[in-house]
């Protein structure tokens, strides 16, 4: 178990704090959902977490196998439904492999970063797409 604390301090601004380590981060509405846009939204860290999952993931999995992963580059992007109610209804991550495209242990990298955890609790309803870049 994990405690974030969280305080909402106006003007569509929230500050956390992740306790074990202290360190914190903020939110700010979207431009586009009455915010400044000054942070990452709630929804921009429902991307982020994709994002830094599938390599934190593919990471573990490299160490294992002594892959030399470092260098990997992941770009999300976040797609808001157009209808009621608002919500995200598309993640598509660009995923920048140091590796060649014929490298043995593609399947086995591939299969880890669909495997993450916050892959797995993403809403089925949420299309997620994730494109391969391997060099």
């Amino acid at each position: 178990m994990v405690e974030i604390k969280l305080q909402y301090e106006g003007g569509l601004h929230c500050s956390a704090v992740h306790t074990p380590s202290g360190n914190t981060l903020t939110t700010d509405a979207p431009v586009d959902n009455n915010g400044r846009g000054e942070s990452f939204s709630p929804t921009d860290l429902v991307a982020t977490a994709l994002a830094s999952c599938i390599a934190t993931v593919m990471g573990i999995v490299a160490s294992r196998k002594n892959l030399p992963i470092e260098g990997l580059r992941v770009t999300v992007r976040k797609f808001m439904s157009q209808d009621a109610p608002r919500r995200i209804s598309r993640l598509e991550l660009d995923i920048d492999m140091p590796l060649p495209a014929d490298h043995p242990e593609r399947p086995l990298l591939e299969s880890a970063a669909r495997g993450c955890p916050v892959h797995h609790s993403i809403h089925p309803d949420i299309a997620v797409v994730m494109n391969w870049i391997w060099r």
